[in-house]
């Protein structure tokens, strides 16, 4: 359908974004599947073709580009197929640089921000616990002042671009927790941490899908950190943190799009070209019917997440069409996927198909940036009369 939120300049730009794309994944993307992390040489390509840094200024290497311009490369980085692949570009363009561009010391953006828009470092973002993810508030890494240092202790876990990364940012505890209602909110704070530092170790972690992410487990055992490496004010985290995380859920949700873009056309594809009862499978009543009606949700889909895009965009913080964005769309890619699987049959039940890594890949995207019971209760809170 035409749109209103892009522009002929957004329609030049997702062709060469999708050109590219197709060249870097066209068989190698397979391999990285199995290597469990993309190359070097990817971060360097989409460095090149500036599309590390389209939402960060250009005084840090960026290109400074409208926020629909990142919603069609993730659009596009989606569509790829790969969910490992486009986890970790997301997590290290609008996750883990995010937060270095909007409180980052000009000292930090030199250091770490600027390279990784070069595609000279890559970032990842260590938040979730082997205790903790969603309830942000029971972190329990800490990070005690000695002198010009922070020393930092504790573990995290689920680290997309942990296997791969140059450095981290990480979520500590600066402040101890107190009783009172929340005060495990007040005492988390941000810092770059140097993936090579000593106490540092860094253990894979293989996953289910999101298999090219380079998953990991980090554990700070008194990793000794520069003061300096502070992301803007001690103690603030948490509120840059819920700031960040409208972002990532909106990139999750156009990442989705994409995704589901290409698993409906490759459904497609399959159906027409499958014989069944002397005639094409896609000519019975049964499967048209239920690819109509996902067809059908995914434009809504798609209405939703540019929606949200927009108001973001105008300087709001869309918190509540944040979750409704990446609730639904992450919730439809797995019942598309498992469509697809299912009229693939045993040809999409094979590992190494395509439809079985899109099935274990989309399950990914419901727990990442707070699973689907985190959303619904964010949008429950904002209903007329909502209890509790």
């Amino acid at each position: 359908m035409r749109s209103p939120y892009f522009t002929a300049e957004h329609d030049a730009f997702r062709q060469e974004v999708r050109a590219v794309l197709a060249a870097e994944t066209e068989g190698a993307a397979d391999v990285w599947e199995r290597e469990c992390r993309v190359p070097r040489t990817l971060w360097k390509t989409l460095a090149d073709h500036d599309l590390l840094g389209l939402l960060h200024s250009r005084e840090n290497g960026g290109t400074d580009r409208d926020l629909f311009t990142s919603v069609v490369f993730l659009e596009e980085l989606g569509r790829t197929g790969y969910g490992g692949m486009r986890a970790a570009v997301s997590v290290h363009a609008y996750m883990a640089t995010h937060y270095l561009g909007a409180v980052g010391s000009p000292e930090l953006r030199a250091a770490y921000l600027t390279p990784a828009v070069r595609g000279e470092r890559v970032a990842a973002l260590a938040l979730t616990e082997p205790g903790a993810g969603s309830d942000l508030s029971g972190l329990s890494t800490t990070a005690s002042r000695d002198g010009e240092h922070y020393v930092v202790r504790g573990a995290k876990s689920m680290v997309s671009n942990g296997t791969t990364a140059d450095f981290h940012v990480t979520a500590v505890r600066t402040t101890p927790v107190t009783d009172g209602a929340h005060s495990g909110r007040t005492g988390l704070s941000l810092l770059v941490i140097d993936a090579n530092a000593s106490g540092v170790a860094v253990e894979p972690q293989p996953t289910l899908g999101w298999r090219a992410a380079g998953t990991a487990s980090v554990t700070y055992d008194g990793a000794r950190v520069p003061a300096g490496n502070l992301v803007g004010r001690q103690d603030s985290g948490f509120y840059y943190l819920m700031r960040g995380l409208q972002l990532e859920r909106l990139a999750a949700a156009a990442l989705a799009l994409g995704g589901m873009d290409r698993c409906l056309e490759q459904t497609l594809r399959f159906a027409r070209g499958r014989r069944i009862f002397d005639g094409p499978l896609a000519g019975l009543q049964a499967p048209r019917h239920r690819l109509a009606g996902l067809a059908t949700e995914l434009e809504a889909a798609r209405q939703l997440v540019h929606h949200t895009a927009w108001l973001l965009q105008q300087g709001e913080l869309p918190v509540t069409a944040c979750s409704m964005a990446k609730l639904y769309t992450t919730e439809l890619a797995c019942r598309m996927a498992d469509l697809s699987l299912q009229l693939q049959g045993s040809h999409g039940y094979q590992d190494g198909s395509e439809a079985a890594r899109v099935y274990r890949d989309a399950r990914a995207a419901t727990i990442a940036a707070g699973p689907s019971e985190v959303m619904r209760d964010i949008v429950a809170g904002d209903l007329p009369g909502a209890m509790g």
